[in-house]
């Protein structure tokens, strides 16, 4: 499964250090040659300061119990960096490990550089070099310090500075390496509000910053409780907002392969997937021309095309995928389970009567549990006009024609937008001819 698999990818938008766990992943999946995963990993590691991992790999690598005396002189510097850093911040250091203290200063707004220069002595340069000492220790491993000397450097530096917000990318790569999703949901939420807001030099550096983001963001949506939600309204707002959603409009326009992941978190989310999978497959088509895979196949075999035994064909190869994703290996027996009743809630819309029996073999259920899905799942949360007919096994589906008031509601629900942009259009074009008549007059 090569053919499909995005971890280079990935990888390439992302910081050295979260790449390391999709590497770790990969190893073990045989996809590709070992020795060309230590590779890949030892050059990572070489511009980290992690260098006892990387004397491990270098060992598993080349099968061998020594390393370069190069490396054993770039530990005695690391050590030596570290320490003269310690001493540099000690009296940062210091005030931090009491956290009451802190809390005090914060809660009578006063952790501040100006009162940390009158009451500690501690001045500019003292909090500049605290930046340096996180980022420091985020390049050994060490990521609960780095976290957390990034988080008092940001209250205490310009919050407006590239320092500054740097110190959150940092910070969020640091919660999202120690499992803290909470956290990192918090950071990735004040993140995309800066990038959203800031100022950039061009709007290429600004959709390069969100192209980060995306991909930063699939280890927390694809881990928190509520992480597919938040993913799936990045990219689809509401029906007046999509088709200026400038998130989708990244996702289309330099990294169309994140498509796998929103039609997972789609499929996945049972409350939603009714409602948005029309939209979804609009986005698969428009993007089949740069990006498919199983995943993306299945959907437009069973929303548009109606194949339902090619979906199924598809189907088998995305637990593949799944189970060769570093992000979506969590979900592959959820996306599994849903990805079945999604065939046969489309399969029960085109059919009047189908066969109980037929339908438990194909969700690879016995007929107790294929009976209990068609009334809890297919009719009640469907909300399909169907009944069972015990005596002859069958399922039987009554048409269901949207009420006349439904039509009217779906043909008008954007008529407001579609109204406020003509009406924009022609305010354009009514300052445009004016400005064309002044300058005639001139």
């Amino acid at each position: 499964m090569a053919e499909y698999d995005l971890t280079t990818t990935n990888a390439s938008f992302l910081d050295r250090h979260l790449a390391f766990p999709l590497i770790e992943f990969i190893q073990g999946s045989q996809i590709f040659n070992e020795d060309d995963i230590l590779k890949a990993k030892l050059d990572l590691l070489e511009k980290t300061n992690m260098i006892d991992f990387a004397k491990d790999t270098y060992m598993t690598l080349y099968k061998s119990a020594e390393v370069p005396q190069e490396m054993e002189q770039r530990r005695q510097e690391i050590i030596s960096k570290l320490n003269q850093l310690s001493v540099d911040v000690e009296p940062l250091l210091v005030l931090f490990k009491n956290p009451n203290l802190v809390a005090e200063l914060r809660d009578a707004k006063n952790f501040t550089p100006q009162h940390l220069q009158e009451q500690y002595k501690i001045g500019p340069d003292g909090i500049e070099t605290l930046y340096n000492y996180a980022k420091f220790h985020y390049d050994c491993g060490i990521y609960s310090t780095a976290a957390e000397c990034l988080s008092h450097y940001r209250v205490l530096s310009n919050s407006n500075s590239e320092r500054n917000y740097s110190a959150l990318w940092g910070k969020l790569s640091a919660e999202i390496l120690m499992l803290h999703w909470d956290k990192a949901l918090e950071d990735l939420t004040h993140l995309k509000e800066i990038i959203d807001t800031k100022t950039f030099s061009s709007p290429l550096q600004q959709l390069n910053h969100r192209t980060w983001f995306i991909h930063w963001s699939l280890f927390v949506h694809f881990n928190h409780p509520n992480g597919k939600n938040n993913f799936i309204d990045l990219f689809l707002q509401t029906s007046d907002q999509q088709r200026h959603n400038s998130y989708l409009n990244v996702l289309q326009t330099s990294c169309p392969h994140v498509l796998r992941y929103l039609t997972a978190a789609i499929i996945t989310t049972k409350r939603r997937r009714n409602t948005l999978s029309k939209e979804l497959v609009r986005i698969i088509q428009q993007e089949q021309y740069h990006y498919k895979d199983p995943l993306t196949e299945f959907v437009e075999c069973v929303e548009v095309n109606l194949d339902f035994e090619k979906a199924q064909q598809k189907l088998k190869e995305c637990e593949v995928i799944l189970s060769n994703d570093f992000f979506l290996v969590s979900c592959r027996d959820e996306f599994m389970e849903n990805a079945r009743f999604f065939i046969f809630e489309n399969y029960c819309r085109i059919h009047q009567c189908i066969d109980i029996s037929v339908m438990a073999e194909r969700l690879e259920k016995n007929q107790e549990s294929a009976e209990k899905w068609i009334v809890e799942d297919l009719i009640k949360n469907s909300k399909f006009d169907a009944k069972i007919n015990s005596a002859d096994n069958h399922l039987i589906i009554r048409n269901q024609i949207p009420s006349v008031y439904q039509q009217v509601i779906e043909m008008t629900k954007a008529l407001t937008f579609k109204s406020h942009i003509l009406a924009g259009q022609l305010s354009q074009k009514n300052k445009n001819v004016g400005a064309t008549t002044e300058t005639q007059e001139l």
